[in-house]
């Protein structure tokens, strides 16, 4: 089967299915990895366990927030260039106009802290991402050498647990399947078509480059709050490994204290675990509660593409020389390892932060079994397990 056939779906058609997935993901971005998996792997098939493992393999090494731009790739991958956007629209637009919202109507909120149906959501979580490394270790790791580069991986996050060990682990993984793996015995893997071409790949990954230098010379040349929010937001996203929480403290430095107070960036920061889809939609937040001056709209949406443009230019730069790379027989030691590597890293993220965060007593880790058992074993949908776990968390925890 092949992962991706060339524009076999349109922009419209990404954008609805990233829609649906930008409502329901919650749990952050390895659980969205395992929405991922659900909807576009086993559900629509647009993709093989394989060749998704290798996307989240390729944005895992990469900077930005990983989930993204998985999405972002399929949506490349399906539809070309606006199926991209699409994706990334459709997975961000949710939880950034719930973040604007929060931002708007502060006063008026109260804090999250111990919300039963809070609890709940993180509980689905917990399942989630059970069933994702259940499902990828069958497949990506079916024989003692590779199963034991996942649990190497594992124990390096683990005991390590810090940003840069998990894009260090899976270099590791890498490098040792590239030396130690049998390449007659690893699958070629499904070939991703990429509808760009590899000089278009080249002038987007220099592009993002040059953001990365030019922004913080024009910004001093011209002090208006929107370019220097446009700056610090792009840098935020580009020099981030491990995304997700790792981001927050590049965007403290952005605001606090020169655009919010340290109270307000906490606030909003609480609230967006709270919501579905990627956590750097927490810029949506921050740009409109941001005393810049400007339009909150404008700077909402100011602040949310500038994070995410960096994970944009790099994947689109990047697959064009997936194909190529992937199909010598090092590299596809290598993509094995690093495959194995990927379900290392899920299993280190379900103990933490996604275990240690949700079950705190019996009665969650009982509520947790059984979200895995409707999706295991039921086969429930993912958003139904999501919203029963909510419902179940604000009556009973």
């Amino acid at each position: 089967m092949r992962s991706a056939l060339p524009l076999s779906s349109s922009p419209l058609e990404v954008f609805w299915v990233f829609l649906k997935l930008g409502l329901s993901s919650f749990g952050g971005p390895v659980a969205h990895l395992g929405y991922f998996r659900a909807e576009l792997v086993q559900r629509r098939q647009w993709l093989s366990d394989a060749a998704y493992s290798d996307l989240v393999a390729l944005c895992q090494v990469l900077p930005g927030p990983a989930s993204s731009q998985v999405g972002m790739g399929v949506g490349l991958l399906r539809a070309g260039g606006w199926g991209l956007l699409a994706a990334w629209l459709g997975f961000t637009l949710p939880s950034a106009a719930l973040m604007f919202a929060f931002a708007l109507g502060l006063k008026e909120l109260g804090t999250l802290e111990g919300a039963g149906w809070l609890a709940g959501l993180k509980l689905a979580a917990v399942a989630v991402v059970a069933q994702a490394v259940s499902g990828m270790a069958r497949t990506l790791t079916p024989d003692a050498p590779r199963s034991s580069l996942a649990v190497l991986t594992a124990v390096l996050v683990l005991v390590f647990p810090v940003a840069w060990v998990q894009p260090l682990a899976l270099i590791l993984a890498g490098v040792l399947g590239a030396r130690f793996l049998k390449a007659e015995d690893l699958p070629v893997g499904d070939h991703l078509f990429t509808p760009l071409p590899r000089r278009v790949g080249a002038m987007l990954l220099a592009c993002c480059g040059l953001l990365l230098l030019a922004l913080p010379l024009l910004s001093a040349a011209l002090p208006r709050p929107d370019l220097r929010l446009f700056d610090g937001f792009y840098r935020s996203g580009a020099l981030v490994f491990g995304g997700g929480h790792v981001v927050l403290p590049l965007l403290q430095s952005v605001v606090v204290p020169h655009f919010m107070d340290a109270s307000s960036f906490v606030a909003g920061y609480g609230a967006v675990q709270a919501v579905p889809g990627p956590l750097f939609t927490f810029a949506a937040y921050l740009g409109a509660a941001a005393h810049s001056g400007l339009n909150p709209v404008y700077a909402a949406t100011l602040t949310t593409v500038a994070v995410f443009l960096p994970a944009a230019l790099l994947v689109a730069g990047a697959l064009p020389f997936w194909n190529d790379l992937r199909g010598r027989p090092g590299v596809r030691r290598a993509l094995s390892g690093l495959n194995a590597g990927v379900v290392g890293l899920l299993l280190a993220a379900l103990y933490t932060p996604v275990f240690t965060s949700a079950v705190h007593s019996g009665a969650q880790l009982a509520l947790a079994l059984a979200a895995w058992l409707a999706l295991v074993v039921w086969k429930l949908p993912p958003w139904a397990v999501v919203l029963g776990c909510a419902g179940v968390g604000l009556a009973f925890l």
